[in-house]
């Protein structure tokens, strides 16, 4: 399954709202730095329903045109109001965590393969998060790895529409022969996909 480090922008997103929620509003009528932070993020997700359906080259294309000048605006915002709230504020916090983690807020832009939200892998892990405490062996660093390996696995068979146990039965058959990395690649969701499709056929018709 293909990293996403763009889940930060869901987290910036967050603190923002925090902040929104505890500030009162202007005496004036003026949004509020949170307000504002979040309509200009905003724009950044409106951008992104657009441009779903599009392939990685033109997402690509398109982020390059219309999301790095909004992103571009925002790191000015941004360090324009640096150090102008409270220490321990809300908003101070949001300012802080987003100028820290600005190389990973943007870094979607570099390729249109990756999200601007990873919230499918957060929920895809939820699981694995809330069980391994319950879980043998989940307690020492070997079982730990085990069990993420396999969750891997079969977290990577469902978002390539592969039937996990179908898969993991054609690995087990298979990995004693693969003796080389190129026949364990060989072996990944994406490149039997076709392989356990005709082995499930099979077995129905049998």
């Amino acid at each position: 399954m293909a990293a996403a480090p763009t889940g930060i922008k869901d987290h910036c997103r967050r603190k923002f709202k925090d902040a929104q929620a505890a500030q009162p509003p202007s005496s004036k009528g003026k949004p509020t730095k949170a307000d504002i932070a979040l309509a200009k993020i905003g724009k950044l997700y409106r951008i992104e329903r657009k441009i779903k359906a599009l392939s990685p080259e033109r997402k690509h294309e398109q982020r390059q045109k219309k999301s790095l000048p909004i992103l571009q605006d925002l790191k000015h915002w941004m360090d324009k109001n640096q150090g102008k709230s409270p220490k321990d504020s809300l908003i101070s916090t949001a300012l802080v965590y987003m100028n820290n983690q600005w190389p990973k807020l943007i870094r979607y832009c570099d390729d249109g393969n990756l999200p601007i939200s990873n919230i499918l892998a957060e929920n895809a892990i939820r699981p694995f998060v809330i069980g391994r405490k319950a879980w043998l062996f989940s307690d020492t660093p070997k079982g730990a790895h085990a069990s993420g390996v396999f969750y891997s696995l079969i977290e990577t068979a469902k978002a390539n529409d592969v039937d996990p146990y179908a898969y993991l039965r054609h690995i087990f058959k298979e990995l004693p022969y693969a003796d080389t990395v190129e026949k364990v690649e060989a072996l990944l969701p994406w490149q039997v996909k076709d392989q356990v499709a005709l082995l499930m056929r099979k077995q129905k018709v049998a």
